[in-house]
């Protein structure tokens, strides 16, 4: 999801993004929940989360600080930009070997 900040409420919004993410990592299920700044447009924050099902991730948006974060979020910029929804029917855990230095 992307979210359009403006940028005289940029302490508000990482006052609550921090709040929001603390809550929602602690939720059963969130196996990752964070807030990324775009390098490319600077006023707009990227949410990168993923849940260990379905269940998991709808039982996320029934919780007070979901409400809480989509109430108080309206106020800080414009319309979210846009969400994007991610299936994989496999996983993978990356190791350290496959970021090593193969000498090519």
């Amino acid at each position: 999801v992307k979210f359009p900040i403006r940028t005289d409420k940029l302490s508000e919004w990482k006052e609550l993004s921090s709040y929001y993410a603390e809550a929602v990592n602690a939720e059963p299920g969130c196996e990752f929940f964070e807030f990324a700044q775009s390098v490319l447009e600077p006023e707009t924050y990227i949410c990168i989360e993923g849940f260990t099902d379905s269940d998991a991730g709808g039982a996320h948006t029934k919780t007070e600080h979901f409400t809480r974060f989509v109430e108080e979020r309206r106020d800080l910029g414009g319309a979210t930009a846009g969400t994007q929804y991610l299936s994989a029917d496999y996983s993978y855990d990356y190791a350290a070997a496959d970021f090593e230095d193969n000498g090519t």
